[in-house]
This record gives structure tokens, sequence and C-alpha cells, in this order.
């Protein structure tokens, strides 16, 4: 198949003008190496593309049905190189940005929105899901770059720690430490927690600062997304160990925690090796401009 390839240009071109002398001239390319080529491409076929009359040629049967599948075929390999170059182009590429769930209300808007500032013309194909999510995609080559926590550690990733988000005990209103403002965590040992699912980065860290507090969380309720979390906390079903919200939401109290250190790392990661293009780059070099203040 590869070997067909680089003839399918040349038949078309020949099929298009019906003489062999005046495709090799528009085609810029001399006409022994045209004349082989289509040689070899009705051998590798085994049916005769063209009819031969002195000069001039033209298409079989065979040769008709053939151009129909090579116009289609030709036509979409120029559309993707269009889009291809268009994704690379500096002022108008594309960059494909994932990013968690709980950035996606203030902090994501407010970066794009100080980027396209001097890079108005870029456009961003936008991706939420959890971390695990998000670096299996970076992987598979879906994504550019993406906002994470925590911080990955992975040979075949390339990761920069870009800021820490403190994150708060939520409680309803009225629970019995509603009126507080700071807590060490093991005060809450033999409270009901909401959490995020196993495989959720913030549940790693959840789990971990409870173990570091010394007890083992109790699970009422999983969920795929913290604002889901704060409506069971506000509901009376739990408490949450959660990043401060967009906005504040009514029915919960956030209490700071002051041991262990709550915090989570928010970083930003590719994969090792990829090429950037322009806009990709220039897009990660901004966000890495952002160390210490990406965060509002």
């Amino acid at each position: 198949m590869l070997s067909l390839a680089p003839r399918l240009a040349y038949f078309a071109g020949v099929a298009r003008t019906e003489h062999v002398t005046r495709a090799a001239r528009e085609m810029n390319v001399p006409q022994s190496t045209l004349s082989r080529s289509m040689a070899r491409l009705e051998q590798d076929l085994g049916v005769d593309l063209f009819a031969r009359h002195g000069r001039t040629v033209s298409l079989t049967p065979a040769g008709r049905t053939f151009l129909t599948s090579v116009e289609r075929a030709l036509a979409e390999v120029g559309r993707a190189v269009e889009e291809v170059r268009a994704d690379a182009d500096p002022t108008t590429g594309k960059v494909a940005f994932g990013f968690l769930h709980t950035m996606g209300a203030e902090t994501v808007p407010g970066l794009l929105q100080a980027f396209r500032a001097d890079h108005p013309r870029v456009r961003f194909s936008l991706v939420q899901n959890y971390g695990e999510a998000m670096l299996e995609r970076l992987r598979a080559g879906d994504l550019d770059l993406c906002l994470t926590s925590p911080v990955p550690d992975a040979p075949d990733l390339v990761a920069r720690r870009l800021d820490e988000q403190k994150l708060r005990l939520v409680v309803p209103d009225g629970h019995r430490l509603a009126g507080r403002r700071r807590i060490r965590l093991a005060e809450a040992a033999d409270e009901t927690f909401v959490t995020l699912e196993p495989g959720y980065g913030l549940r790693r860290i959840t789990d971990d600062l409870c173990a570091e507090a010394g007890f083992k969380p109790r699970i009422a309720f999983e969920g795929e997304e913290a604002e889901t979390l704060r409506g069971l906390v506000a509901a009376g079903l739990g408490v949450a160990l959660l990043p401060p919200p967009a906005v504040p939401r009514p029915g919960v109290v956030e209490l700071t925690v002051t041991a262990p250190r709550a915090v989570r790392e928010i970083g930003v990661a590719w994969l090792e090796g990829h090429p950037d293009t322009p806009p990709v780059a220039a897009f990660k070099k901004f966000l890495l401009s952002r160390r210490g203040s990406l965060l509002p």
C-alpha cells in the first residue's frame, strides 16, 4: 500500500490530461519517470488503467473506476494537510488542552483570556476530566497539555509544578463543627465522608491526608465532580475535603485545616519527546510563566 501511494497523484494527473508528456510538464517530473510510474502502478494492480494511442492515452473502464476512488482519496489527503497546517499555524493554530473539573469555572477561563490577549486567534480544543484519564489522553496523542493534580511522575511524561491549592473541610450548616474556623483533620475521624471515586487525584489526596491524620475515612458517597460533593454535604450526607468553590455555596461551612497541611499541587504535563507546534509551544511557555500565580 505504501509503495502505491506516491503513484496516485501521478495517475490522477495523467488521467486528467490524457497525455503523458503534458502531465509530466504540468507536474514538473521527467516524462520517463511518469511513464515508468504508470507502468508499475498497472503492474501492481494487475489491470490496465490506460489505453495507449500514440502520445495520448485514455482511461479504460477499470481506470475510470480507479480514478473516482483516487480523486476522493487525494481530496481527503489534501483536506488533512490543510487541517494540520492550520493547527500548526503560529497565529491561528490549535491547542488541545485538558484540565480538572474543579478548574473549569474560574481558573482556566482566566488563563485563556490572559493568553489570548497576545494570541487572539489561537484556537483551543478543551477537555475536562480527572487526572488519570487526561494522562491517558496525553499518551494517546489526543491532548497537547493538561493541568492536573497530583503532579505526575512517569518516565514518558514531563511535568512541572505550577501552584498549590489549599483544601478545606466542608461541613453542613448546623453541623457540630460548623461554628469553628479552623480544625485539625483528626477531629473529623468519626465523620462520614463524601469523596470522589477511586482513580481521581483528589480522592488519593483525601485518603493520604486522612491516613496522615491517623484514620481511614468512612465513605458514604462517591462522585465524579467536586460541586456535586458540596451539594451532598449541604444535604447533610457527610463532610468532604475540597478545594475552594468558584462561588460560595449556601448550606455549607468551609473550615481551614491546620494539620496535616492540606493542599494539592497543580501542575502542567505533556508527553516526553512530543514535538510542539508553535501555538502549543507558546501556550506552554505562558503556563510556565504563571508559576506561583496560576490560581486566582
